[in-house]
């Protein structure tokens, strides 16, 4: 298999995955290229948000790769995450460990609440996810592990020194909500009552991968006008005191060549900046600032996206507010002020989209505003006008 044929392969998993989990092709696509730089990645959201099946469906793809999965507490053993104690070598008088089907085994791995990691455990953690190493309880030498990539996931942000060790790791953040859109969310109840139709299933081969990580993608050209497009947003965001570590600044730069092999270009440029946004915070409340900074260095067309992001957010909040209110008053409100607002921003998003991609620009972005006004217009239409979902869903 080729390089390119590779790259394929992973963008038919991303686009069939998206399917099936609505609303998240962007972490799809985030949480393939992290694969492909060989980085590890949280997947930060509430409970029920698919973090965990999204994680299963992308490595079940991979073949002949081994997976392992844990869920953390706050005592889970070393051992229980690299390999419990042999006892049947131990009645012998032999301290041995089993290590398969544990994490010293496995080509990608999934930790859910990572950041519950106990203190016994803590060290050996950090060196499987720095340097992929495991120091065998009774020491000797280190044990090399196969880890192509992490895909970590927690409900909520690290609280403790120690789990922030951890977290410094994680170069690639990922935030989930639940579905906003109604209309996705009537898809989903259906899945629940009817018999899908068998999926198509498409999967790529571990040595293919394994190539691309280590060979291919690494080869992707960088060219001088990204490294200038990069220390320019280093800048912007020092000015808005939003620092990142010059080792995070490096391996973002893998992400980039990442984004782009997948995409199947043998040289970064400006579309793949749009990676940074999930690389160069570490409060989700930095996010916004930090996408707007990078959005505004690479492509005006989303920026202006934003702005009408933040519109149509406020709409959201005043009905919000408005709950209990008389579906009279909800009415009025609709006519008077929130149907213009919103088919006024969604001929601009048009708009703007045409306009990016007449210019070869990205347009992810704009389409998650796009999806974003859809959700609040649906939300307006089905909770302010009593609309059924399925007549919302026509309408869109």
């Amino acid at each position: 298999m080729d390089a390119q044929d590779t790259a394929r392969r992973l963008r038919r998993i991303g686009d069939e995955m998206s399917e099936r989990f609505y609303e998240r092709a962007d972490v799809v696509r985030t949480l393939v290229v992290a694969l492909l730089a060989g980085q590890h990645s949280l997947v930060l959201g509430p409970p029920g948000t698919a973090k965990s099946e999204m994680a299963r469906e992308l490595t079940g793809r991979i073949e002949d790769a081994a997976y392992w999965e844990i869920l953390l507490s706050k005592f889970t053993a070393p051992t229980r995450m690299f390999g419990p104690i042999d006892v049947a070598a131990l009645a012998r008088g032999e301290y041995r460990q089993v290590y398969d089907g544990r994490a010293t085994t496995a080509h990608v791995a999934f930790i859910d609440e990572i950041f519950k990691c106990s203190t016994a455990a803590l060290n050996e953690t950090l060196g499987y996810l720095n340097e992929r190493l495991y120091h065998p309880e009774n020491g000797g030498e280190p044990i090399r592990c196969p880890l192509i990539g992490a895909i970590t996931a927690s409900n909520e942000l690290p609280s403790e020194d120690d789990a922030a060790a951890i977290y410094d790791r994680l170069l690639v953040r990922i935030e989930v909500g639940y579905l906003e859109n109604p209309s996705n969310f009537a898809a989903l109840v259906r899945s629940a009552v009817r018999q899908p139709a068998a999926p198509v299933r498409t999967t790529v081969e571990l040595a293919a991968l394994q190539h691309a990580v280590r060979e291919a993608v690494p080869a992707v050209d960088v060219p001088d006008a990204i490294v200038d497009a990069v220390c320019t947003l280093r800048a912007a965001l020092r000015r808005r005191e939003l620092v990142a570590s010059d080792r995070r600044w490096r391996q973002a730069v893998g992400l980039l060549q990442a984004s782009a092999y997948l995409d199947g270009r043998p040289a970064v440029d400006e579309t793949d900046l749009s990676m940074l946004t999930h690389v160069l915070w570490d409060s989700p409340a930095d996010r916004p600032t930090v996408e707007r900074e990078v959005l505004h260095l690479v492509n005006p067309d989303a920026k202006e996206a934003l702005d009408l992001a933040d519109a149509i957010d406020e709409l959201e909040a005043q009905l919000d507010a408005m709950a209990g209110q008389s579906r009279e008053a909800l009415s009025d409100w609709v006519i008077k002020k929130a149907h213009h607002k919103l088919a006024t921003a969604g001929k601009r998003l048009e708009k703007l989209r045409a306009e990016a991609v007449a210019a070869g620009r990205s347009t992810a972005a704009i389409d998650r505003v796009t999806g974003r006004q859809r959700a609040v217009r649906a939300r307006v239409l089905t909770e302010a006008l009593g609309m059924d979902a399925s007549m919302v869903q026509a309408q869109l």
